[in-house]
């Protein structure tokens, strides 16, 4: 026998000789003691959990201490019949706790409930809670836990609800839930699971709600489910199922709330849907790929009050018996393709929905909806609070008794067809925070009204042709944050009183015609975007500008400001434009310390050394053209570099030097002048040019000076050939000018007619982003051949086409990155609204693609090659205009027979687009069996963008991988790209009706590039 050591032979007796004495004694002080030692494991237990709290600012725990008894402390409960001081819950929600919980709170056996929601509790879930056989409940909701969801949690057998929802769990949900059958709720939304949704959970019987809502969840909704025959809620929405939704699902006559929003089913919904969902009163499906008509059965689940159907592709009519439903609520139908659009019906559920008394909320926004507005709409629930049909093709006026509508927190009819003026009696709506009626074609003053809804927040009124000034009682308006006023024809002051607002963050109104700024302004604290661009603002930039805190977008370009930049702006500012106006004086040095990203100072009259650090130290990120006293810089700017002349006798000397050349140059000039009069007289008195007339604006040049220029219209000067002609580049002799010389070849047919329109065109248009004119030749060559060519503006960087689809062996080959995409989209939209809205005669391009956009040394976009181009009044019926364009780029309607239009340009836009988005062209050889880059791009849209945008994007988006701001930046361009895409699929529909026009993708661009940038979009 083996022989134990000595202090476990005297353990060993202690033991023995303490079971004998247990044994001679009466049974209920055993129990009594027994008792006492397990409650003082509990006690223990809790302090071991407070012991892991770190910050408790309500002291909920201060009772936590041995003045009391345990089962009296906060949070803490006690119970049952057998056990009556055993701990059995405990409740701390909404205690704003910090910690961890300790693993210790296993040893509380007879814990039955776990409520811990909304703290900040951190950490992993201890799988030791797989000990509690007896819980119940566990409720770990609105924390920060992180891991993974233990499989432990699968060994409490009595488990009845489980609720995990908004935390940082990650991994899959554990196949053994599935053994939990007593499981009535299992609440894991808002965390960031991954996988499937598990087979096994068909096994729970007695499920009633699954919450699964926002994770990253794969794959279909599993079979199984169907067995889930108490089922009540289904919430998984937000996450990544894919597949048609099941049709058992809509036999669980169980059910009340189904939300199935945010993924990628699609399929449509079965006529007897209400029918077989007898109890539904929640119904959620939005942001799927669904399609076919929206159930008239709807009404037959008469409990129904949400019904949620938007971002989808339902079509036909809205359904007129939603009118019968008088529970209904929500109503939310906006971003579908309904609507028929013929006889004039697509409006008359409107009539309908007058029933519904409890309606609150009501949208039918981007749909094919058109017709006259009906008066009943201001029928509508006096519970309604959200009121939208923006993006449809609604025409007619805005009822004055709208403001029937007492309770409207919002309403939005933008981008519709609506004319008339803003009824007076809308400003009796004083509960309205968003009042939307931008991108119609209102006209008239805003009314004073609007002072009175003091609580409205945000007013969009671009896009129309409102006129006046603005009223300075809108002053009142003190809750005011995002004021839209550009595109419109308002004129004067912009009142002080509306740079009083304190809540103000953002002010657009350019594209106006206004003439002042106020001189001072209130204290504007949240002051974040400001732009006044293309006005007809004057003097000098106000000094208040420099006193914004939070200012980071400043547009003043395409005014008359003059004067110096201003002593100071705000270190926050990012984007500051004040290109193109008469500003003068040096360029201040502090400039170097803003924290600009987009620096503009184009076509000013600045002099002196430019500065090089901060923003001057990236050429991509500032623009000085135009401002010939510049000197200095870094290199890449190309300015001339400053002199710095110490002797004043060298100064004297140049100066004497300056003013006889001025001298000779001025007798020059006034002997060419009595010259050129000559030539003209006598020229005046024979026949008159078929080419148009250039005016002063166009210089004089021969035949001769381009075969000089271009090298004899050699080959190594070549750099492009067109339908009608090749483009050579050249220089001038007489003054250095590098040009871009279109000779055309008059043996092709058309040529000359190119030639003519040309002319024609570049005569009556003059904008920053087209290709700039500075002459034509008529004359014959040395050969005694007829000779026309176009003289312009040479673009260093060649046409946008060569920028999509360099060669690859080219060693010098760039990509263009998304900002630059993004700026040239913009550029084009500016020009294309530009020739549709205001010119004297609205002209139509006909041939816009990537080879017809040309790029200048600092990236803008300029739109060139107008030699199919048409003004509107002279387009013909025949469809021999039409036709003409290049394959890919044509509307459809063009093919028919159709005449040239304004809408013909939208849709090659949208074509042009989706071809920067993608890298690829509309002919490419993947676009075959009735697949085009339209469709291609509207099947895509809105989930899978990011599988079709260019490779070269995708690389973008991962070069900031590890900056702090790399998801922000990486998320906004995924919604830059879905809105471009949205936008372009829009704008190349078959129907030219259904395509924006170009004025409305001008906002939408731009705010697209201020959600990029980090600016509140609209």
């Amino acid at each position: 026998m083996m022989e134990l050591p000595p202090m476990r032979l005297r353990l060993f007796w202690s033991f023995i000789l303490h079971t004998i004495l247990l044994s001679s004694m009466d049974v209920p002080w055993l129990l009594g003691s027994a008792a006492n030692f397990s409650n003082e494991t509990d006690r223990l237990a809790l302090l071991e959990f407070k012991n892991q709290i770190t910050d408790d600012p309500h002291h909920s725990l201060r009772s936590w201490n041995h003045a009391l008894h345990f089962c009296q402390w906060q949070g803490v409960s006690c119970g049952g019949r057998r056990h009556p001081q055993r701990v059995t819950a405990l409740n701390l929600t909404s205690q704003n706790l910090v910690g961890t919980i300790s693993p210790y709170i296993s040893n509380l056996t007879f814990l039955r409930r776990i409520g811990l929601t909304d703290n900040s509790f951190h950490g992993t879930i201890p799988q030791d809670i797989g000990r509690l056989f007896r819980l119940q409940h566990l409720y770990l909701d609105s924390n920060r836990f992180t891991g993974e969801i233990p499989e432990n949690l699968t060994l409490c057998s009595e488990l009845i609800g489980i609720d995990l929802f908004d935390n940082q769990l990650v991994g899959k949900i554990p196949v053994e839930f599935g053994s939990l059958s007593k499981l009535t709720k299992l609440s894991l939304g808002q965390n960031n699971l991954t996988g499937i949704i598990p087979q096994s959970l068909g096994n729970l019987s007695s499920l009633s709600f699954i919450y699964f809502s926002i994770n990253s969840l794969e794959g279909s909704i599993p079979n199984e489910l169907a067995r889930l025959v108490n089922l009540r809620t289904l919430a998984i929405n937000q996450n990544k199922l894919s597949g048609t939704i099941p049709h058992w699902l809509y036999n669980l006559s169980t059910v009340t709330g189904m939300d199935l929003g945010f993924n990628r089913f699609h399929g449509n919904l079965p006529p007897n849907l209400g029918l077989t969902l007898p109890k539904l009163q929640l119904f959620y499906i939005a942001s799927n790929q669904i399609t076919g008509l929206v159930p008239n059965s709807f009404p037959n689940a008469s409990k129904l009050t949400v019904i949620d159907l938007a971002v989808n592709s339902f079509s036909g009519p809205v359904p007129l018996n939603f009118g019968s439903l008088k529970s209904l609520t929500v109503l939310n139908l906006w971003g579908n393709k309904l609507g028929i659009g013929k006889g004039g019906g697509d409006l008359i559920f409107f009539d309908y929905l007058t029933n519904c008394s409890n309606l609150q909320s009501l949208s039918v926004s981007r749909n094919n909806l058109s017709g006259a507005l009906p008066n009943s709409i201001t029928n509508l629930s006096t519970q309604l609070t959200r009121l939208a049909f923006k993006g449809n093709m609604i025409f007619g006026s805005i009822p004055s008794e709208i403001q029937n509508l007492v309770s409207l927190t919002t309403l939005d009819m933008q981008y519709n067809f609506l004319t008339g003026s803003i009824p007076i009696s809308v400003g009796k709506l004083n509960k309205l925070g968003i009042l939307s009626f931008g991108g119609n074609k209102l006209s008239g003053k805003i009314p004073s009204s609007l002072d009175n809804i003091t609580s409205l927040n945000e007013l969009y009124l671009s896009g129309n042709n409102l006129s006046g000034s603005i009223p300075s009682t809108i002053g009142n308006c003190i809750n005011l944050q995002f004021i839209y006023l550009e595109s419109n024809n308002f004129s004067g002051s912009l009142p002080k009183q509306l740079f009083s607002i304190p809540s103000l963050i953002q002010l657009e109104a350019g594209d106006n015609f206004f003439t002042d700024l106020p001189h001072t302004a209130g204290s504007l604290e949240a002051f974040g975007t400001f732009s006044v661009s293309n006005n007809k603002l004057s003097g000098e930039i106000p000094s208040w500008l420099g006193n914004c805190p939070s200012l980071q977008f400043l547009r003043l370009d395409g005014n008359f400001f003059q004067g110096s930049i201003p002593p100071t702006f705000g270190r926050g500012l990012q984007l500051l434009d004040l290109s193109r106006n008469n500003l003068s004086g040096k360029i201040p040095k502090y400039m170097e310390k803003l924290a600009l990203v987009y620096l503009n100072l184009s076509f000013n009259n600045f002099e002196g050394e430019l500065p090089k650090q901060g923003v001057f130290g990236n050429a991509s990120q500032v623009s000085v053209l135009g401002n010939s006293k510049l000197c200095g810089g870094i290199q890449e700017l190309q300015l001339p570099p400053c002199y710095r002349q110490d002797s004043k006798k060298r100064r004297k000397s140049l100066a004497s030097k300056a003013k006889i050349s001025i001298i000779v140059v001025l007798c020059l000039l006034s002997l060419s002048s009595i010259v050129t009069a000559l030539y003209w007289v006598r020229k005046s008195r024979t026949k008159p040019s078929a080419v148009p007339s250039t005016e002063d604006p166009f210089m004089n040049i021969s035949y001769a000076e381009l075969f000089k220029a271009t090298n004899g219209f050699s080959s190594a000067n070549l750099i492009g050939i067109g339908s009608f002609g090749s483009v050579y580049k050249g220089i001038l002799d007489r003054d250095g000018t590098v040009i871009a010389v279109k000779v055309l070849n008059l043996q092709q047919q058309g040529a000359l007619r190119s030639f003519m329109a040309e002319c024609k065109a570049f005569r009556n248009i003059r904008h920053r982003n087209l290709i700039k004119i500075l002459t034509c030749c008529s004359s014959i060559d040395f050969k005694g051949n007829d000779f026309k060519a176009l003289v312009f503006e040479y673009m260093p960087n060649g046409s946008l086409e060569k920028w999509l689809y360099k060669d690859e062996h080219d060693q010098l080959r760039w990509n263009l990155n998304f900002i630059q995409r993004l700026d040239i989209a913009i550029d084009v939209a500016f020009a294309l609204d530009y020739l549709h809205h205001h010119c004297q005669t609205p002209i139509v391009h006909r041939d816009l693609k990537p080879s017809n956009i040309l790029l200048d040394n600092d990236m803008i976009a300029h739109v060139g090659d107008f030699g199919l181009s048409r003004f509107i009044s002279e387009v013909p019926q025949s469809s021999s205009v039409g036709m003409k364009g290049s394959i890919g780029y044509i509307a459809p309607e063009y093919a028919m027979g159709g005449k040239a239009s304004t809408q013909g340009d939208v849709y090659s836009y949208g074509i042009l687009i989706l071809e920067m988005i993608t890298g690829k062209g509309p002919t490419n050889d993947m676009f075959k069996d009735n697949l085009s880059l339209h469709h291609f791009a509207k099947l895509a849209f809105p989930e899978q963008v990011m599988e079709i945008v260019d490779p070269f994007l995708l690389e973008e988006a991962e070069v900031t991988q590890g900056s702090r701001n790399h998801i922000n930046t990486r998320n906004r361009m995924h919604d830059c790209l879905s809105s471009m895409v949205r936008i372009s699929v829009l704008c190349s529909t078959e129907s030219p009706r259904e395509r924006m026009e170009m004025k409305d993708v001008v906002i939408e661009m731009r705010a697209i590039k201020d959600l990029y940038l980090g600016v509140r979009i609209r």
